[in-house]
């Protein structure tokens, strides 16, 4: 009898095993928004990982987590480790490919709670009124463990939600600067022509007989 469930074991724990074998050996997660602010914008929060915390799905998680930066402070060759609880475990990012207002790469190395290496990409396209797409993709393998975790949990539907909130929370972010940099530049404008007005007004008024320009003309022969 023993034998038997032994057998009847086995053969379960083979059968498992080919069917996660079928399993895809890549997956891809993607995500899009449009915002409405010029692409440098949305750039420069990407680009610079001294930016993530104001759009990043992960960055409140852990308010203990311990963040490191390391390289340049943007562009590639920049490097942002972290260090944290069970919800954002332990990893690093490194830019490897970044051309302005375009695209910005990245190797993700995940170390806790389990180890993968993937890649992430932002894809920047600007839009006919002025705004930017933001294409928000991750790339990797799934290795036998890999594929038996896609079995229970659906990896799309789990990370696809914190891009999401994070391409909001950057929407947010840059749609914010582009407002602020515009009342900026509308007061600066209201200020600079109304001290036009004002010279305008304090100037001498020209004595009668006198161009405009205030240039003495010479008595006619």
């Amino acid at each position: 009898m023993l034998k038997k469930i032994l057998l009847g074991l086995v053969a379960a724990i083979v059968a498992f095993a080919g069917f996660v074998s079928t399993r895809p050996s890549t997956f891809t997660v993607q995500r899009s928004a449009t915002l409405q602010a010029p692409p440098d914008y949305a750039f420069a929060l990407v680009n610079d990982f001294h930016q993530w915390e104001q759009w990043s799905p992960w960055s409140k998680l852990d308010p203990n987590q311990k963040a490191t930066f390391d390289g340049p402070s943007s562009g590639v060759g920049a490097k942002f480790s972290w260090s944290g609880n069970d919800q954002v475990g332990e990893g690093r990012m490194t830019i490897e490919e970044s051309k302005p207002n375009e695209l910005v790469r990245i190797k993700l190395e995940f170390l806790k709670p389990w180890e993968a290496t993937n890649t992430t990409t932002f894809a920047f396209q600007s839009t006919d009124n002025g705004g930017v797409s933001v294409t928000w993709k991750m790339e990797g393998n799934n290795d036998f463990m890999g594929k038996a975790f896609s079995l229970f949990m659906d990896m799309d539907g789990m990370v696809g939600k914190d891009f999401e909130k994070g391409l909001a929370s950057m929407k947010e972010a840059a749609e914010a600067r582009a407002k602020k940099v515009a009342e900026e530049k509308a007061l600066a404008e209201k200020a600079a022509a109304e001290a036009a007005a004002a010279a305008a007004a304090a100037a001498p008024a020209p004595t009668e007989g006198a161009p405009a320009d205030g240039t003495a003309t010479a008595p006619a022969p």
